[in-house]
């Protein structure tokens, strides 16, 4: 039986045990509490449980989440899904196997650093491996996310949908841009050939209501929904393009400084600035001659001037201190750094920077909940992409059934019945016919309010609320006799 069966089965709370209380394992609760699911913390500290406890609804259990004992106290046997996401590889990877083993959990997901443990491995396979469904690395994700920064220089965040084929792009809106200081009904005109949608509109916090005579100002969060091919035509429509990225400087050479100096060697010119001596000595050894690698601390002033950081397209802080991050980027902007970004754990310090001379704050955390939220959801979610610092969301999800059973199937965009403020941006239709060999491609069709949803398609769909998720899965299921 194809995925979309009975509306029961989606959607009663799921029941989830998550192990481990650090800062994935606190995003990643607090994401999962807000959708109302019901959520167990396995920690080995006991008032770091009951601080979690004290501001989250959930059940903390004391312990070490690798023991049947303690797993079995946290309700394993009863569990739809286990996330291990401990600081250890280790401790994840037998987790999930007595989990599997001892208790039958039916998904389980493992936290793992370690680029050994490849997904489809036979080690992490059920029976013969360790019984992990899914990975997920923050560091991993973090990294892809960064590369797709630095190739738009334009954008302060790029996701992307349905194997790359369609992106949704966030950008400020700079005076100067083509569409700014024009209304929406004016955009086909203004950027002729590149068809895209705006899905939503900020001013400060600000949500703005996305009509026809609504005029897009400069400072505006815009977020634009456009095939791939079509986004630097998009960008340039918004703000003046900036040059690519030649010279960049990381400080922090931890696994996100060394994952990224490794993916872009030869394509620009790098330093990267590590504090400790001996990390030094080890990232030289891993990286090419071609980047530079300095001992030193990234907020010493005249180790920035010396390096000539006013030279650099992009400052990137990387270390593992936020305090540290923040003050390197603020002191590289000052300096004369082009663009700074900074990657903050701590949720209430990525709030405060936003809005000050940080171009860009990244929170470890967010770029992988969406990962997981895809293994979540319900039905047909194939992927999921956390916004503005966790309230929104994206989805891509597919339509299934006939126009009888569903409510979304032979129906116009107008005709479906989305919650207040939720926008169907695109599909792409055709993925079937490509997978089956036939010559016909698939389309990226921008969805207007007269385009008519097809079984098959791969829609988009922006939600200004996670809140809305559970009515969103429950409009694009199926009858329990689709088969």
């Amino acid at each position: 039986m194809r995925r979309g069966g009975s509306a029961n089965l989606h959607c009663r709370a799921m029941n989830i045990l998550i192990i481990g209380a650090g800062r994935v394992g606190e995003s990643v609760a607090e994401s999962l509490v807000s959708e109302r699911n019901d959520i167990t913390l396995v920690d080995t500290d006991p008032r770091r449980l009951a601080a979690l406890q004290d501001r989250l609804d959930l059940r903390g259990v004391a312990g070490n989440g690798i023991q049947p004992s303690v797993l079995r106290e946290a309700g394993a046997q009863d569990c739809d899904m286990l996330i291990a996401c401990a600081a250890a590889d280790e401790t994840n990877l037998v987790a999930c196997k007595v989990a599997r083993e001892l208790f039958q959990v039916p998904t389980t997901i493992a936290r793992l650093r370690s680029p050994e443990f490849e997904p489809g491995s036979p080690l992490l396979a059920r029976g013969t491996g360790f019984g992990v469904d899914e990975v997920i690395c923050p560091e991993a994700s973090v990294t892809r996310y960064l590369r797709k920064l630095i190739d738009y220089p334009e954008a302060l965040q790029v996701l992307e949908f349905v194997g790359g084929l369609v992106s949704l792009i966030t950008v400020r809106a700079v005076r100067g841009g083509a569409m700014v200081q024009h209304s929406l009904a004016e955009l086909p005109q203004l950027v002729p050939g590149a068809d895209m949608r705006i899905v939503a509109l900020y001013r400060g916090n600000t949500s703005v209501p996305l009509e026809g005579s609504t005029r897009i100002a400069a400072g505006d969060e815009v977020f634009v929904l456009a095939a791939t091919a079509h986004v630097r035509q998009v960008l340039g429509a918004l703000r003046q393009m900036d040059r690519p990225t030649r010279r960049l400087m990381i400080a922090g050479g931890g696994r996100v400084g060394l994952r990224l100096a490794r993916e872009l060697e030869g394509s620009c010119e790098i330093k990267l600035i590590e504090v400790n001596a001996e990390r030094c000595d080890y990232l030289a050894t891993q990286l090419k001659g071609s980047t530079l690698v300095l001992n030193g601390d990234s907020t010493d002033e005249d180790l920035m001037e010396d390096e000539n950081v006013r030279d650099m397209d992009l400052f990137a802080a990387l270390t593992s201190d936020d305090e540290d991050n923040i003050m390197a980027c603020l002191m590289a902007k000052r300096l004369g750094a082009r663009r700074v970004l900074a990657l903050i754990n701590r949720r209430a310090y990525a709030d405060l920077v936003q809005g000050t001379q940080i171009d860009i704050a990244i929170s470890p955390s967010h770029t992988v909940i969406g990962e997981l939220l895809a293994h979540i959801r319900r039905g047909d979610v194939e992927a999921v992409h956390s916004l503005r610092r966790g309230t929104a969301e994206a989805l891509e999800i597919v339509a299934r059934g006939t126009a009888r059973q569903s409510k979304v199937v032979g129906r116009r965009v107008e005709e479906i019945a989305l919650p207040r403020g939720a926008q169907i941006g695109a599909l792409v239709r055709g993925l079937g016919a490509a997978d089956s060999g036939a010559h016909t491609a698939p389309r990226v069709i921008m969805a207007h309010h007269d385009t008519v949803i097809e079984t098959d398609d791969h829609v988009i769909v922006f939600l200004p609320h996670k809140r809305m998720v559970r009515e969103v899965e429950r409009l694009f299921q199926v009858g329990a006799t689709f088969f």
